[in-house]
Formats: C-alpha cells, sequence, structure tokens
C-alpha cells in the first residue's frame, strides 16, 4: 500500500498535511481498512486544545470503537461536519473528503517526531 508524501504519520494511524501555520489531520486508509465500515465519529469542538498523542474524539466501526490521537498539537480551527452525517467518507476518501479536523500549529518541532511516507508503509507492512 502506499500513502501521500505530502503528509506525516503517527504510531496510532493518523496523518497531518500541513500549510503554513495551519495543519489538516485525519485517520489512514490503513486504520480506516483495519476498522471496517465505520459507521459514527465523535469530532472535537471547534476551539478545543489538542495535545499531541492526546485522544481527541472517537471513531466507531461495525467492529470496533477506537479512540482518535491527535498526531500534533494545537487549536481546533475547522471540523469536517460532512462526517457526521457521512462518517463513511473515512472510508472511501481517507486522505482527502476523510479529513477530521483543522488546527492552528502549536509547535511545528513536533512534526520532526512523526514518520514519512515511507517510514509509515514499513510500520504497516
Amino acid at each position: 500500500m502506499s500513502y501521500p508524501d505530502d503528509l506525516r504519520y503517527s504510531k496510532e494511524h493518523e496523518w497531518v498535511r500541513v500549510d503554513g501555520s495551519r495543519a489538516t489531520i485525519g485517520i489512514t486508509s490503513f486504520a480506516a481498512d483495519e476498522l471496517g465500515d465505520i459507521v459514527f465519529i465523535e469530532l472535537p469542538e471547534v476551539g478545543a486544545a489538542l495535545s499531541q498523542f492526546g485522544t481527541f474524539g472517537v471513531v466507531e466501526s461495525v467492529k470496533a470503537v477506537s479512540d482518535l490521537y491527535a498526531p500534533i498539537s494545537g487549536e481546533v480551527v475547522e471540523v469536517n461536519e460532512a462526517l457526521r452525517d457521512s462518517p463513511e467518507l473515512l472510508n472511501a476518501d481517507a486522505f482527502g473528503d476523510g479529513w477530521i479536523a483543522k488546527v492552528e500549529l502549536a509547535d511545528t518541532a513536533e512534526l520532526d517526531g512523526l514518520m514519512d511516507a515511507a517510514a509509515y508503509a514499513d510500520e504497516t507492512a
């Protein structure tokens, strides 16, 4: 399986796409495939402060309930409201329309602790 090269990845199977001082976060296609059909997601609140590797929500599938772990610290500035009615977007387009939240980065140095696409592919092989 290949993963987008412009993202950073956590061992908990979340991804980060950085655009200036903002970052979009979501779960990887590997995580979505492992979970199976996703039926519900608990999104963080706009304004919530995320701490790197702290929980920020829950994703529920027909097989399991899993916590979401923030790959980076920051303040939530936007959430993907489409997921409330269509959580299956996480399965269909994990790296695109299935994004979960956008945050204002607190510390860009935290990105150095995350994996690149090649390292994440090795982690999930």
